[in-house]
């Protein structure tokens, strides 16, 4: 059985379909990349935002039309926009023929078996990812699954359930698998990574014991935190940031807004004094620190004098990358029960507004990184008509653009820089000053010197 697996949405889906992937390659399936060859189609859906969902829709009719004009017999859709909407899904796509919400991901190979779409298992590789992506040096290692947060915005505790912390010596087990695998560069992501732990039983375990383990037992040489909440953003914890080179010197905090009123509304811990003391003080202890965050504009109520003091403080604090989204609301949260006051249109100049603020913020804040000695991990190697393409500490996968090098290093190498130019706002030009690591060997065994747990029991694709 010939499959292509199309993933939406963020990096834990990404992380869900790796270990889909995998399971289906156990049971003898074949992956493919072009879905015009593919046999069964499974699509992982996104249910964020109502963009995030038309894509998920989009992607889902179009692999049903494949069951006429290409080689599909079978397409399935799983996950977040599922869980939401199996229903209303189920009545609109006929042509598809089951849907697996977020919760009953443990299914999918039951049900592809029932239907003959698979066969026994061949064999068995427990807690195994085939990586998925484009540049197989870079991994995502998800270390909770749900959320406990009640932001008014967010429907993502509908869609996965309460905060589960996975447990810490299955989440090292996976990492070491990863780096076996190549891994150069793993992001630890989670809805709020700075809640790791608070649910388990050993109460000395958090964030920063699960980063001291992830450093002792693997020599993955970068580690990123992704998705911390400021609030959980520890002392302790920046100190293990601050005192370890291999966890890059990099923040991904959202902070949603920046006027108080907002703020409250949209059910968020932090205010505006309080987000500006932690970057403060991660500022101090974190020297050379990359803080990202995201915005949401036209929440319910947000007034001119509400969008003012988001740019004014993104003015004032000049993060080095903005995302921004304009709101939509969304069914079963505590923001659709607000008038959405705020005109579609306004909604999209505030946007734009603040994506041309922060290109301003980000031109500068770069150029100040001229002259800096640096590491970067060398993603796609030098070829006739381009350089070297590769990202720097403080230039997240896919999000905060890259890094054009002359060298002849290959992909997965780490080399040491000098950063000489900022191209287009975002991206650099860097000088190679030397080779410091040439990509692993990716191997099937683990390291004679470390012993891997036993089969995951809380680390499954929706972490039940």
């Amino acid at each position: 059985m010939r499959v292509k697996l199309v993933t939406l949405g963020c990096d834990k889906n990404t992380v869900d379909s790796e270990r889909y992937l995998a399971q289906l390659l156990d049971h003898g399936a074949e992956q493919v990349e072009d879905a015009e060859t593919a046999e069964l189609i499974i699509v992982n859906t996104c249910g964020f935002i109502d963009a995030a969902k038309q894509e998920s829709i989009d992607a889902i009719v179009a692999a049903g039309r494949l069951k006429e004009t290409g080689a599909a017999t079978a397409v399935v859709a799983v996950g977040c926009m599922v869980e939401r909407h199996k229903g209303e899904l189920e009545a609109a796509l006929p042509e598809v023929d089951f849907f697996l919400g977020a919760s009953e991901t443990e299914q999918l190979l039951p049900m592809l078996r029932a239907r003959g779409l698979i066969g026994d298992p061949i064999t068995e590789h427990p807690g195994v990812r085939i990586h998925a992506g484009g540049t197989p040096f870079v991994r995502y290692l998800k270390v909770s699954e749900g959320c406990d947060h009640g932001c008014a915005f967010c429907a993502i505790p509908l869609m996965r359930g309460k905060h589960r912390s996975f447990a810490p010596d299955e989440i090292v087990r996976e990492a070491q698998l990863l780096e076996l695998q190549g891994a150069r560069e793993v992001n630890l992501v989670a809805q709020d990574l700075a809640h790791y732990g608070r649910d388990l039983r050993d109460t000395s375990v958090r964030l920063p014991e699960l980063l001291e383990a992830l450093l002792r037992e693997t020599s993955i040489p970068w580690f990123r935190n992704m998705y911390l909440y400021s609030a959980g953003i520890t002392p302790r914890l920046l100190e293990v940031i601050a005192k370890n080179p291999r966890i890059l010197p990099y923040l991904d905090m959202p902070i949603q807004h920046a006027s108080d009123s907002v703020l409250e509304r949209m059910r968020r811990p932090e205010r505006q004094r309080t987000i500006r003391e932690k970057v403060a003080r991660f500022r101090e202890v974190v020297p050379g620190v990359a803080i990202r965050t995201t915005c949401i504009v036209g929440f319910p109520g947000e007034t001119e004098d509400d969008f003012q003091q988001l740019c004014d403080f993104l003015q004032e604090i000049q993060f080095e990358r903005v995302g921004v989204f304009t709101y939509s609301p969304q069914e079963g949260t505590r923001g659709a029960e607000l008038v959405d006051d705020v005109s579609e249109f306004t909604k999209r100049q505030r946007l734009e507004i603040v994506q041309e603020l922060q290109r301003h913020i980000t031109a500068e804040r770069y150029e100040s990184r001229i002259g800096t000695v640096a590491m970067a991990l060398i993603e796609a190697p030098r070829t006739a008509d381009e350089r070297a393409r590769a990202r720097l500490a403080w230039q997240a996968d896919d999000i905060d653009g890259l890094t054009w090098i002359d060298t002849d290093a290959p992909a997965g190498s780490l080399v040491e820089v000098e950063v000489t130019a900022v191209v287009d706002d975002y991206d650099f030009e860097a000088t190679a000053l030397r080779v410091i690591a040439l990509p692993p060997t990716p191997t099937a065994e683990a390291p004679r010197s470390r012993a891997l747990p036993m089969l995951a029991t809380t680390i499954g694709s929706f972490g039940r």
